[in-house]
C-alpha cells in the first residue's frame, strides 16, 4: 500500500519547471497536495545549458510547492530528455534456480545479465531503465511475467534507456545544488505515458506523442509492453519562433497569439479575421489575418507530425497500433492538432490528460501539458508498491528456501540408528533446526 507516502514529481523542461506534491487516498487516486511552477530559461532541447538558471528555476518551483503543500520538501523523482538519451534492445539468457520454478531473483539476474551484454554501449554512456520486454521460459515463448513459471532456463529481451553521462550529471548537479535529492530520474515519454495511456490502450497498441517546449518525444507499447521511443528535436517553441519570424514581432507576442488565436489546421478554421499585433519597442500596432497565422503553425505542426510517422514506420509497429495515438504535452493544445495529426499519421487520435487524479487542485493539473509530471508522481508510487512487492516475494522465496531446508535436515536425521548419530550430532542439528526456523 502506497497511502500515507508523499512523493514529488519534478518536471525540469525547456520552458517551464514544474514540482507537484502527492499522497495516495483511500480510493487509491493520486490526491494533489501542491505545486509550483516557474520559468525555465536554463535549457535547451531538453538539455541543461546554463547551471545556475536552471537551479534558480527548480528553487522557485520547489518553493511554491513547498508553499502551497505546507510540505518540506527534501527528495525528488526526476524526469530526463533530449536527444542524447537512447534505447537499445539487448538479449540474455540464465538458467532457472534449482528448485525449477521461476523466482524474482531469476528474474533480477536475468535483467543484469542482459545489461552487461549491451555490445555497443559507450563509456560516455550510462543506464537510465532496463527494463524486460519478453520472456522465453524453455520452449514457451511470448511469457510477459515469468513468476511462477517452471523450467530449466529463461531468456528474452531487455529494452535499456541510455543517456550521456555528462549531462546526466548536469540535470544532478543542478537538483543537488538546489538542496534536493534525487529518488529517481526516468525517462520522460514512460513518465507521460503513466499519466495518460489506459491499460487497455497499452496492451492493444499505442504510440504517445509528447509535444514539448523543446522536443517531441515518441514511445509506443505493445501487449502492455514498451517497443520503441524516440526524441525528436522539433516542438511547440520552434512553432512560436516561426510566427515571431513569420508576423516580425517579439517571441513573447508569438507566444501569446500562438496560444490565444492559433490553429493548426486551416481546414478547421472557420472564418478569417483581422488580428492586430502590438509593435515592438514604441513602434505602430500592425495587423494581419488569422489565416496567416493558421499557415505558419500548420506547417510546423506539419513537419513534427510527418517526422513522427516516419519514426512510427521504422519502428516495425506502426501496423499494430490498434488504439492509435495519444497527443499529449503543451503542444496538444493548440487547436486543430488532433485532426492534423490523424490526417497525417492515418490513425485515430486523441489528446492525452492526466488520469486518476483527485484533491483541490485537480482543475489545474488535469491539463496536457502537466502529463510528465503527473507521470512521474506515478512512476513513484509504482516503484514503491514494486518494492514492497518484491519485499514480500523475497521474504516468501526466504520462506520457502528454509522449510526446504529444514526438511532436507530432518529427513537427514530422522533416524539415529540408520545414520548412527551420536549424542553431540543431535545437539548440532538441534542449534541448525532452530537457526532455519528463526530466519
Amino acid at each position: 500500500m502506497t497511502r500515507g507516502k508523499i512523493v514529488v514529481g519534478l518536471d525540469i523542461g525547456t520552458t517551464k519547471v514544474c514540482a507537484v506534491v502527492a499522497a495516495k487516498d483511500e480510493y487509491g487516486k493520486i490526491n494533489i497536495l501542491g505545486m509550483g511552477r516557474s520559468s525555465s530559461e536554463g535549457l535547451q532541447r531538453a538539455t541543461v545549458i546554463n547551471i545556475n538558471k536552471t537551479v534558480d528555476a527548480i528553487r522557485e518551483a520547489i518553493a511554491e510547492a513547498e508553499h502551497t503543500s505546507s510540505i518540506k520538501i527534501k527528495g525528488v523523482n526526476v524526469g530526463i530528455s533530449g536527444e542524447h538519451v537512447q534505447c537499445i534492445k539487448s538479449n540474455a539468457e540464465v538458467s532457472i534456480n534449482p528448485s525449477g520454478i521461476v523466482n524474482h531473483a531469476d528474474v533480477l539476474r536475468f535483467v543484469e545479465k542482459a545489461k552487461k551484454n549491451l555490445k555497443y554501449l559507450d563509456i560516455d554512456r550510462e543506464i537510465i531503465h532496463a527494463i524486460p520486454q519478453e520472456f522465453v521460459v524453455d520452449d514457451q515463448e511470448g511469457v510477459l511475467d515469468p513468476i511462477g513459471m517452471a523450467g530449466i532456463s529463461m531468456k528474452g529481451t531487455v529494452y535499456v534507456v541510455v543517456g550521456m553521462k555528462t549531462k546526466i550529471r548536469n540535470i544532478e548537479q543542478c537538483i543537488e545544488r538546489a538542496g534536493l535529492e534525487i529518488n529517481a530520474m526516468t525517462f520522460e515519454p514512460i513518465a507521460s505515458g503513466l499519466a495518460v495511456i489506459k491499460e487497455t490502450e497499452r496492451k492493444s497498441g499505442v504510440v504517445i506523442i509528447d509535444i514539448g517546449g523543446g522536443t517531441s518525444d515518441i514511445a509506443i507499447y505493445t501487449r502492455g509492453v514498451i517497443r520503441h521511443s524516440e526524441v525528436i528535436k522539433i516542438a511547440s517553441l520552434d512553432v512560436t519562433n516561426d510566427v515571431a519570424i513569420g508576423l516580425k514581432t517579439l517571441h513573447e507576442v508569438a507566444e501569446d497569439l500562438k496560444i490565444k488565436h492559433g490553429c493548426a489546421y486551416a481546414k478547421d478554421l472557420m472564418q478569417d479575421e483581422e488580428i492586430l499585433v502590438q509593435g515592438i519597442e514604441g513602434r505602430p500596432p500592425k495587423s494581419f489575418m488569422r489565416s496567416s497565422l493558421t499557415n505558419i503553425i500548420e506547417a510546423r505542426m506539419t513537419e513534427i507530425f510527418e517526422l513522427v510517422r516516419a519514426s512510427l514506420k521504422r519502428s516495425g509497429y506502426y501496423d499494430y497500433l490498434n488504439a492509435g495515438v495519444i497527443i499529449t504535452g503543451g503542444g496538444s493544445l493548440v487547436p486543430g492538432t488532433q485532426a492534423l495529426a490523424q490526417e497525417i499519421l492515418g490513425l485515430d487520435v486523441r489528446i492525452g490528460y492526466p488520469e486518476g487524479i483527485s484533491g483541490g487542485i485537480k482543475q489545474d493539473i488535469n491539463n496536457p501539458m502537466y502529463a510528465t509530471v503527473m507521470g512521474l508522481v506515478s512512476h513513484a508510487f509504482a516503484d514503491i508498491e514494486l518494492q514492497q512487492e518484491r519485499g514480500e516475494i523475497i521474504q516468501q522465496e526466504q520462506k520457502s528456501v528454509k522449510q526446504q531446508n529444514v526438511e532436507q535436515a530432518e529427513k537427514k536425521f530422522e533416524s539415529d540408528d540408520e545414520l548412527n548419530i551420536k549424542e553431540g550430532d543431535k545437539k548440532w542439528y538441534s542449534k541448525i533446526k532452530n537457526w532455519f526456523d528463526q530466519i
